[in-house]
């Protein structure tokens, strides 16, 4: 049986070959690393359980947890091919070149993918099967199969000293690590990110109105009314944030439509551009969930511009599309009505983070993100329900998705060692486009009492709410509901975020001490 040190010599092989390929790729094509090709691919197929499974347990570090998921097996098949090159060469650099073959040919199965996006991958192979070959060969004095190593004193004096070789793949795989870690710095400061800070946001034609001094409740652990930039929850299909030069950037509106649309970022920002306050909600929240975030946004109405290509009779949907090839399937109604519908510029007062879609992104209110807030956006195509469908429906998501009425529990924490005596519960509620009337809370079972609702931005935000609570010592069920501005109620009955978004109370047990 081969050494165990076969199995470390496939690893710092490979960390070697995989380091390099994705330096080469923030060099030439930043979106076509090994490890960002294969995890966008499976991103791509997998099934919903699958990834509202992987958001439930890592939430918005799904894809990190994606990437060490990629990154484990891939040292366990370097490990093989290591055993492998040790027992029957030259299989381990077979098995090594065919991981570069497989990145390649899948990275340029990309939806963005270039003319170099094979490239990464392919090289990351080569030199990942050199590496090996070089390290297995210090392992051995001649061409003949490594078996275990000889007995102490025993070991060939052409054969090199095992601190020798270890230290010889120690370096492969950390000049792999520190390549990787300096192709990711690569892409943090490359000249997309660059262009976002040398933006300069025109000064809004129609500014939204204040924020009610008594929209915050100024609750310790509740989630202030405006979400910050940096606390804004993310969840898209990009494994590596496409970065956009805005100089080059354009969006086409075509499909079912009188007259096609090509509009460039100055023009965009020529335009009379309108801010509002919008919350968004991912369809994958489940009941009482972290996934929304409400913001400032800036932005030039959606209908604007479909006024100007004239949509064709019989046309329902437009489809959406990111640079990064993601679709959105957005009911036509939805971007041509009074609905602060926009093709957004700005948040919150500044050019829109990288994360969130620089240069310009959709934001539609009352429509789930899935549906709606295409991020990195190019093009518009007006098109119909029944001809074309988006990247979410095949995968058994609704083609169309409405916001549900729901609420949710912020204060006390389940953790926080509650003390009995005063002390209150609050939370926030929401169902854009239709705004909130009401709030309640159940403690214990017992009767729904009222809760005070602070003051609404608007019908498209969440409004925060709170409830004064005399907590006794002992364990207690809390639960909320919220009635909308056309007097529905919160239903009770529970539904998972799939296939149109989940539904239910939301509960939480407490603990009070003495």
């Amino acid at each position: 049986m081969p050494s165990p040190l076969t199995w470390v010599a496939g690893v710092g092989a490979v960390a070697f070959g995989a380091g390099l390929g994705e330096l080469l790729a923030a060099l030439i094509a930043p979106a076509s690393g090994p490890f960002v090709a294969v995890g966008g691919t499976l991103i791509d197929l997998a099934p919903p359980w699958a990834k509202d499974t992987a958001i439930a347990l890592f939430g918005t570090a799904d894809k990190i947890a994606l990437l060490v998921g990629i990154a484990l097996v891939v040292l366990a098949l370097a490990a093989l091919a290591g055993w492998l090159e040790a027992r029957r060469p030259p299989w381990g650099r077979v098995v090594v070149l065919a991981f570069g073959t497989v990145g390649a040919v899948v990275a340029m199965t990309r939806p963005d993918a270039g003319a170099l996006s094979w490239l990464p991958s392919a090289f990351a192979g080569a030199v990942g099967a050199i590496a090996l070959w070089w390290l297995i060969r210090r392992l051995r004095p001649d061409d003949a199969p490594l078996t275990d190593p000889a007995p102490p004193g025993t070991r060939p004096e052409s054969a090199p000293s095992r601190r020798s070789f270890l230290a010889w793949s120690a370096g492969a795989a950390a000049a792999g690590i520190l390549a990787a870690v300096a192709a990711s710095a690569m892409r943090a400061t490359d000249a997309a990110l660059t262009a976002i800070k040398a933006v300069v946001l025109p000064t809004p034609a129609a500014k939204a109105p204040p924020v009610p001094a008594t929209a915050e409740l100024d609750i310790p652990g509740l989630a202030p009314v405006i979400t910050p930039n940096d606390e804004f929850y993310r969840i898209d299909t990009a494994l590596v944030v496409p970065r956009v030069d805005p100089a080059e950037w354009s969006l086409r509106i075509h499909g079912m439509v009188a007259e096609e649309v090509v509009l460039t970022w100055d023009e965009l920002l020529g335009l009379p551009l309108e801010e509002s306050f919008t919350t968004l909600a991912c369809v994958s929240n489940e009941v009482g969930g972290s996934l929304i975030g409400n913001a400032l946004w800036l932005g030039y109405p959606v209908r604007e511009l479909l006024a100007r290509a004239r949509p064709a009779p019989g046309a329902d949907m437009v489809l959406s599309r990111s640079i990064d090839g993601f679709t959105a399937s957005t009911p036509l109604e939805a971007l041509t009505d009074d609905r602060n519908a926009i093709l957004a510029v700005g948040m919150n007062g500044e050019p829109l983070p990288a994360d969130h879609g620089f240069p310009v992104r959709m934001v539609v209110p009352g429509l789930y993100g899935y549906v709606s807030a295409t991020k990195w956006i190019t093009e518009l195509k007006v098109t119909t329900f029944a001809a074309d469908e988006a990247y979410w429906t095949p995968r058994g998501w609704s083609e169309r998705g409405p916001i549900k009425l729901q609420s949710r529990i912020d204060v006390p924490r389940r953790a926080q060692g509650l003390k009995a005596g005063d002390t209150v519960i609050a939370g926030v509620a929401w169902q854009q486009g239709v705004g909130i009337e009401a709030v309640e809370v159940q403690i214990d079972d017992g009767d729904w009492r009222p809760a005070e609702l602070a003051a609404a931005v608007s019908d498209d935000t969440w409004v925060q709410w709170s409830l004064p609570w005399k907590a006794e010592a002992g364990d207690h069920l809390l639960r909320c509901r919220a009635t909308n501005r056309d007097g529905e109620v919160q239903t009770s009955e529970r539904a998972r975020p799939a296939p149109n978004g989940a539904s239910g109370w939301h509960e939480r047990f407490i603990t009070v001490f003495e």
